[in-house]
C-alpha cells in the first residue's frame, strides 16, 4: 500500500549551494507579525464562547429561576457548576495524548449504547418534559445521547484509519460504520430525541466523505435513515405538529408556532446593537426555553445584529482552526477524529441557528457552549479539549521537524570543529506535514 502522507512541504527555495532544505513554517497563525499557535487560538475562543454563554444564561433566565426557585440566580449558579466541571474535562483532554484515546474507543461506545438501553427502560430512565433522555438524580443527569456524539467520532476516526492503513474495499468501511450509526440513531429517535440523531449522521456522513469512499451507497442509506426519521416525526402528534408549524409558523402562532415567532420577533427587535443585556422581553416568559435551546434569538434581541454575528464568527472561526488542526495533525487518526469532532460543533450551530430563524424545524439541540446545559456542555468542552490537544500534538511535531536539521548540523560543529552536512532521516524538510485522511491514489475502492 502506498504511504497515505500526502507529504506537504512548502514550496520556498533551496538556499545558495542547492544542498539545502525547503524552507518550512510551524503551524500557527499570523496576526500583524506576530505568530498565535492553533491550539492557543481554539482555546482562547472556547473561552470567550463560555463566557458569553454564561453572560447569555444569566440574563435569559432570571425570572425563570426566580419563579421557579425564587432567586434570579438559582439557574445561573447551575451554570456556573456545570461550566467548573467542563473546564476540568477541558484541562484533562488538552493534557491526554488523543492517540491514547484509541484503545478505550470501543468500550466507550458499548458503554454508551449500554447507557442508551438503561435510559429507556421505565423507572431508570429520567422522564422529563416528554422524553426519557437522562440517567442519573437530582441535578446530576447524564445524556447518554450527548455521550454518543463522543463516542462515535472517536470510534469512527479509529476504524476508518484501521481500515484505511488495510486498504479495506469502500463496502468493509461503509457497512459497520453506517450499522452502528444507524443502531445509535435508532435507540436515541425512541426517546424521543430526533436532532441529536441527525447530528449523529452527519458526524458519520462528514467522517465517510473526507475518507474518499464512494458516496453513492452512503447517500441511499442515510436517504433510509432519513425517510425512517421522518416517519418517527409524523407517527408522534407532538413532532408531526412542530413540522407543520416549521413549514408555516404564523398560521400556528398560537399553538406549535408560538416558539419561533416568539423567537422571530425577539431577533427582529434587537436591530443593530440590541436592547442590552437585560431589556429583551424574552426572559419575561414570552419565548419558552430562552435560555437552553432559544439562547441565540435573546443574542439577537439584546445585543442585536452585531452581538449574533460576533456569536456566529466566534463560532465559525473555532470550525476552521478545528478544519486546520485535522491537516497539521501528526497522523489520520487525529485528522479524522478532528474533522469528526468540527462536524460535531457545526451540525449543531447550523440545527440550532436554523430553529431559532425557523428555517429548521425545532429539535431541541443547545447551542454549543452557549445555551445552558449540563452533561452537554461538559462533553462538548471535553471534546473543545481533544480538538486542541490535536493541535499542540501537530504544533510539537512542526517545530521538531523545523529544529530538526539545524540541531543536527549544531550537534556536528560541537563534535567536528567544521561545518558538517546534516543528514536528512524520516520525513523530509517541509511544514507541519499535513496527512491525508483519504484512500491513496490507485487504492482499491470497491
Amino acid at each position: 500500500m502506498t504511504s497515505a502522507r500526502s507529504g506537504a512541504l512548502d514550496g520556498g527555495p533551496r538556499n545558495g549551494n542547492g544542498n539545502g532544505h525547503r524552507r518550512a513554517t510551524a503551524a500557527g497563525l499570523h496576526l500583524g507579525g506576530r505568530q498565535l499557535a492553533i491550539s492557543t487560538a481554539l482555546l482562547v475562543l472556547v473561552a470567550l464562547l463560555c463566557v458569553i454563554g454564561l453572560v447569555m444564561v444569566g440574563t435569559a433566565s432570571s425570572v425563570v429561576s426566580i419563579s421557579t426557585y425564587g432567586t434570579p440566580w438559582a439557574i445561573l449558579i447551575r451554570e456556573v457548576m456545570w461550566m467548573a466541571i467542563g473546564v476540568v474535562a477541558l484541562g484533562l483532554a488538552m493534557r491526554a495524548d488523543y492517540r491514547k484515546l484509541r484503545r478505550f474507543s470501543p468500550l466507550l461506545l458499548l458503554v454508551t449504547f449500554g447507557l442508551l438501553f438503561v435510559v429507556l427502560v421505565p423507572g431508570l430512565g429520567v422522564h422529563a418534559m416528554g422524553s426519557s433522555r437522562w440517567v442519573g438524580f437530582g441535578q446530576f443527569r447524564l445524556q447518554p445521547s450527548e455521550l454518543m456524539k463522543l463516542a462515535l467520532a472517536l470510534f469512527a476516526a479509529d476504524f476508518i484509519s484501521r481500515r484505511l492503513d488495510e486498504d479495506a474495499t469502500d463496502r468493509r468501511i461503509i457497512g459497520p460504520l453506517l450499522l452502528v450509526t444507524g443502531f445509535a440513531c435508532v435507540l436515541i429517535l425512541a426517546q424521543p430525541d430526533m436532532g441529536t440523531a441527525m447530528v449523529l449522521g452527519f458526524i458519520a456522513l462528514a467522517l465517510l466523505f473526507v475518507s474518499g469512499v464512494r458516496l453513492g451507497p452512503v447517500m441511499k442509506v442515510m436517504a433510509a435513515l432519513a425517510g425512517l426519521a421522518l416517519i418517527v416525526a409524523v407517527a408522534s402528534p407532538y413532532r408531526r405538529a412542530r413540522l407543520l408549524s416549521f413549514m408555516d409558523p404564523s398560521a400556528h402562532s398560537s399553538g406549535s408556532g408560538y416558539q419561533v415567532m416568539q423567537s422571530l420577533i425577539g431577533l427582529g427587535s434587537g436591530h443593530i446593537y440590541g436592547a442590552g443585556l437585560g431589556g429583551g422581553q424574552a426572559q419575561w416568559g414570552f419565548l419558552p426555553n430562552a435560555h437552553t435551546d432559544f439562547i441565540f434569538s435573546v443574542i439577537g434581541e439584546e445585543l442585536g445584529i452585531a452581538g449574533a454575528v460576533l456569536v456566529l464568527a466566534l463560532l465559525g472561526t473555532f470550525l476552521w482552526l478545528g478544519i486546520r488542526a485535522a491537516t497539521q495533525s501528526p497522523d489520520r487518526f487525529g485528522a479524522l477524529l478532528s474533522l469528526g469532532l468540527v462536524a460535531w460543533v457545526g451540525a449543531e450551530t447550523l440545527i440550532n441557528v436554523g430553529a431559532v430563524v425557523g428555517v429548521l424545524p425545532v429539535t431541541g439541540i443547545p447551542l454549543p457552549f452557549i445555551s445552558f446545559g449540563g452533561s452537554s456542555l461538559v462533553i462538548t468542552m471535553a471534546a473543545a479539549g481533544v480538538l486542541i490537544n490535536v493541535a499542540r500534538q501537530g504544533e510539537a511535531v512542526g517545530t521538531l521537524r523545523l529544529a530538526g536539521p539545524a540541531s543536527t548540523r549544531s550537534k556536528n560543529r560541537n563534535r567536528t570543529g567544521h561545518g558538517a552536512r546534516s543528514v536528512h532521516g524520516g520525513h523530509r524538510g517541509g511544514g507541519a506535514g499535513a496527512v491525508s485522511t483519504r484512500r491513496p491514489a490507485g487504492a482499491r475502492g470497491r
